[in-house]
This record gives structure tokens, sequence and C-alpha cells, in this order.
């Protein structure tokens, strides 16, 4: 991992590690265990389905290991929409979400899937609002509530390759609306008010996100994470893969207001998540839970619970 640097801690060092609730963290822990492949990883995954003692065994194989890269650690939020919608297009919904078409263009925009309708034939459902379809395709997955009140789960399955543009810093960029200000909500009011601009700069994200339907998931499941398994809300975090190893159980400490000291788990990745300091929380569905993600952009500290021999190996700089 270039320009990275590993400090090994105590557990004295994680402020409120023993108030935690260990057993809910080792629960979540354990749902990825088998999809970590990694050798050195073998024996506490083995072993944690069957441990009494989820503080201890936490404390006995693994070492919590800072990772840094020189830059802030910064905690995002993200969670599962729940949207109104239908399988077939009417007056009311009339704005596609996708499959993956086989037949994609390399490099093709969001702006020319759209305009030139690259994906016609392989859509999955119809939303009422362009910002609902957008917003979707930010988090990579939902629920689409359909007019005879069941329920469509929607997953990630492809992208187009393109990088993520944040149109929110778009909008703070042209001075429209201060830091402090903006969120999901305000983009979707700018966008409502301005709807040729604010065509456009949703456009300005060329990066596009297809789905896939799931359908084996319980309704208490969250959405499909990284490691293909259900994430869990208040336990399940994005991460940078090139830093932190997925499925690692990670100590957090976000920043007031709201602050979180809690042990989670690194089930997923995103986007915009780059750098060894750098998570997005996973707060659940709905829009509760989108109230909270969308809120959240604190500062704070992760460290990494790595077992032992890989925490030693990193440290010696031998991986």
């Amino acid at each position: 991992m270039a320009n990275a640097a590993y400090q090994i801690c105590s557990f004295n060092d994680l402020n409120g590690w023993a108030a935690d609730n260990h057993r809910a963290a080792l629960d979540v822990f354990c749902k990825t265990t088998d999809r970590i492949t990694d050798p050195w990883w073998q024996a506490a995954c083995h072993l944690a389905p069957t441990s009494t003692d989820p503080r201890g065994f936490f404390e006995l194989y693994f070492r919590p290991v800072m990772i840094t890269d020189g830059a802030p650690m910064l905690f995002t939020g993200y969670y599962e929409p729940e949207i109104v919608g239908a399988r077939v297009p009417d007056d009311r919904f009339r704005y596609p979400v996708h499959a993956v078409p086989p037949d994609l263009p390399t490099g093709a925009t969001r702006r020319q899937i759209a305009e030139d309708d690259l994906a016609k034939g392989h859509e999955i459902a119809w939303l009422a609002d362009p910002v609902d379809a957008f917003f979707l395709q930010v988090q990579g997955s939902g629920r689409i509530r359909l007019p005879d009140g069941s329920v469509l789960r929607l997953g990630f399955a492809a992208k187009n390759g393109l990088p993520y543009t944040s149109v929110g810093k778009e909008l703070v960029a042209r001075g429209v609306v201060s830091p402090d200000r903006v969120s999901a909500a305000f983009i979707r009011d700018w966008v409502s008010q301005n709807p040729v601009a604010g065509r456009n700069l949703l456009w300005m994200n060329e990066s596009y996100v297809f789905f896939r339907e799931l359908t084996h998931l319980a309704d208490d499941d969250g959405p499909v994470g990284a490691m293909k398994r259900a994430v869990t809300a208040g336990r399940t975090i994005a991460v940078d893969p090139d830093h932190v190893p997925l499925g690692a159980p990670v100590w957090i400490e976000k920043d007031a207001p709201d602050p979180i000291t809690r042990l989670m788990v690194a089930q997923d990745t995103g986007s915009a998540i780059k750098g060894a300091q750098r998570a997005d929380i996973f707060f659940g569905t709905g829009d509760a839970a989108g109230a909270i993600a969308g809120g959240v952009k604190h500062g704070g500290r992760m460290i990494v619970l790595l077992p032992i021999a890989v925490a030693d190996r990193m440290v010696a700089g031998v991986i």
C-alpha cells in the first residue's frame, strides 16, 4: 500500500472499547468470514462462530492497527432508499432504472446513456423523479415499492467505468449553496426548481450504475454489499480495499455531533470512498436512515483490527 503508514495500538487506546456490544460486532463479522480467502485470516475466521467471549475473541486474535496516508479522517453515511415506482412506464413513472445492457459502448457517459437510449430495452423499473433515479445509483441499492404494494429489491450489478463526480461539491463550487447546507434534500429541491440546469447538473456525474433484481433477501436484510452478503445497519462500513481488507473488524471513533464509538465491519466499498482514513457508515433503509446518513460529514479516526500475524507483517513492510 503506497504512501501508507502503520502503527500498532493497544485495545486500551480505543476510546469506549469496553462499553461496546462486542457480541453484535462478532455476529456481523461472522456473516462474511467465509468470503475472506487470505490464509493468514483463517484461524480467526474459523474460531469466530464458536466464541462465547466476543470481546476476549477480538483481543486474543487481533491487534488494532492505525493505517494512515496523510489525509484527515472523513466519515460519511449511506443508506438503502425506498422509492415508489412501477414495472412499466406511464405519465407518472418516466425515469428508468436499468439492468446491464450487453452491448453498451465503452466509455458511454450518463448523458449519452440517457440521450441516445443506450440501455433501452433493459429497464427493470421506472421512477417518478429523476433525482430518485440518480440517488439510487449513488447509494448502489434500493427498494422500489410497486403499485400493488409489493417491494422490488435492487442491488448493484455494474458501472459504466467512468469516475464519480459529486454534484453537491459542484453546487458549492458555483456558490449556489454553502458547504454546511448542501445535502440530498437541497439537491432534490434545486433540480426540481431548475429542471434544465438540474438535468445538466446530474449529467456532470458521468458515472452510471446498473442494477440487478434481488429475490433472495428477507425483508429485514440490508442490501448486498461488496462481499456478496447483506450489510447491517450501524455495524457495516464501506472502505477503500486498497488500504483496509474487506471483512476486517474496524474500530471507529466518529466526532460530534452524534459521536459514534463502535466496532464495525468493513463489508462494502464505494466509488467515493478512497483513502486509509475514509469510511461510509451504513445507517439502514428508508427516509429516516437517509436523513441521518445525508448529514454525516465528520472527522475522527478509525483503527483496523488485523490478525496478529497480519499486523506484524504489515508493520514490518512484508505486505
